[in-house]
């Protein structure tokens, strides 16, 4: 089994998509998880649109705690890869071990935190008197989850690390269609509205966490998760942290860029901004989750063959992870021209939402293309353990761009200023992360190819 798990063998493109084509499935499904949510409590009669912004407005702090989900899961992960690579089981192991422990750890505090400090937590993320209800009724319940939420996609990548995409997909899957199905039935067939979302929401985390410690600890596994691993491993976790950074950097800003949003817009535009802007952020998730999958699904495969010291295979690889994400953006870009109202539809039929989100969403998805620059040049630097550019472009994008330029530009542009700060970001934070990849990394492995010839 682990030579069937060995990325040194076999073609580059074939092994990133073999990771790739199930890890971009379960993005699809993992998506479902809060898009399926949105997409029932968007068409709540009556209260659809407060519903919406309501629980839009929840989304920012579900992205700080991904933040310190990805921070441990997604920073062991790589390295348990590149371990792996080395034949360092036992490191691997412990690295694994060390991520879950720190999953628990944290997930209890930010429990703790959300249920005693809710009502101040979410007027600061943009809450108004009209939304709080909702907010609120739908964060009370959601908080209770959050140890399972962060297993299930923290554990979820040393599946994935291992080389079992095809399991980590079935992680995901097992867990949304769950929420698929409770969704409409606790929405709507109990009469429990945005409480119902948030109870079928908790329900699949709980499944999906329960499938994710069956497997690690079961006889399939490669790398096991063991009881005495599980444990505080401060030189371990040094480095985790080092490299979770960067992912947690990523997730982190994702939120502290939607309560600049959020902020900006309920004062320039009021509530139906708010719900334009959590309708736009659905949109984004989807269209982004196929490259999300290109790209962790390239991540181990990148990591395994640097731990070998498989130069050539990882210069392949970054361009094959690069040109895929690419085309895959101008595609997606293309899609969104296209059909802007038929996307806000899909989650609210309201026509002041509709006219006014179809118009934002065009602003927002200019130069999509340039995403793909963001993506592949962040992915690499994870992969291959370079925390520091990781971390570096992950704040240079969204804290030093975007941010100041959503309270910049509408004093130009009023509020549609708002939504131009993220392609103008695009262009130029995505094209400098690439470009310093590609300066750094890529020549550096050019140099360590060559070097036994000299």
């Amino acid at each position: 089994m682990d030579q069937d798990h060995d990325f040194s063998q076999g073609g580059m493109a074939r092994n990133i998509l073999s990771m790739a084509v199930p890890m971009t499935i379960a993005q699809m499904v993992n998506v479902l998880y809060n898009i399926t949510d949105r997409f029932f409590i968007g068409h709540i009669p009556g209260t659809s649109s407060l519903a919406l912004t309501g629980v839009g407005i929840v989304f920012p702090i579900i992205n700080v705690i991904t933040a310190f989900t990805n921070l441990f899961g997604m920073g062991g992960a790589p390295l348990c890869a590149i371990a792996r690579g080395r034949k360092e089981n036992d490191l691997a192991e412990r690295i694994m071990g060390a991520s879950c422990f720190m999953l628990i750890l944290t997930a209890l505090v930010l429990t703790a935190v959300g249920v005693l400090l809710a009502r101040p937590i979410l007027f600061l993320f943009g809450a108004s008197t009209d939304t709080f209800p909702y907010a609120s009724a739908y964060f009370g319940i959601y908080i209770w989850g959050t140890l399972f939420a962060m297993l299930s996609l923290g554990m979820n990548g040393f599946i994935n690390s291992q080389g079992f995409g095809r399991t980590g997909m079935v992680t995901i899957a097992a867990g949304a269609a769950v929420n698929v199905v409770l969704d409409p039935i606790l929405i709507y067939g109990l009469d429990m509205g945005v409480r119902g979302a948030a109870v079928a929401t908790v329900i699949s985390q709980v499944l999906s966490a329960a499938w994710v410690m069956r497997f690690l600890t079961g006889p399939k596994a490669l790398l096991k998760l063991r009881r005495r691993h599980i444990a505080w491993a401060p030189a371990l976790l040094k480095d985790t942290v080092r490299l979770g950074f960067s992912q947690f950097v990523m997730s982190f800003t994702n939120g502290l860029t939607q309560f600049a949003y959020n902020k900006a817009l309920l004062g320039l535009g009021g509530d139906v901004y708010v719900g334009a802007m959590t309708v736009i952020n659905s949109v984004r998730e989807v269209v982004t989750m196929p490259v999300n999958g290109i790209t962790g699904g390239a991540q181990p495969v990148l990591g395994y063959n640097y731990g070998a010291g498989a130069w050539e295979r990882v210069r392949r690889g970054i361009l094959i992870t690069a040109g895929i994400c690419t085309a895959y953006t101008f595609l997606a870009w293309g899609v969104v021209f296209l059909f802007p109202e038929q996307l806000i539809l899909f989650f609210n039929d309201s026509p002041e939402l509709v006219e006014v989100g179809a118009r934002m969403l065009h602003i927002y998805f200019f130069g999509f293309c340039f995403m793909a620059l963001q993506f592949s040049g962040q992915s690499t630097f994870t992969a291959l353990g370079k925390a520091g550019y990781a971390v570096f472009f992950s704040l240079f994008r969204k804290v030093v761009l975007v941010v100041p330029l959503i309270f910049l530009l509408p004093c130009f542009w009023g509020v549609e200023g708002v939504f131009w700060s993220e392609p103008i970001s695009n262009l130029i934070g995505g094209s400098a992360c690439f470009l310093v990849m590609m300066g750094t990394v890529w020549r550096r492995l050019g140099r360590a190819e060559k070097a036994p010839a000299q």
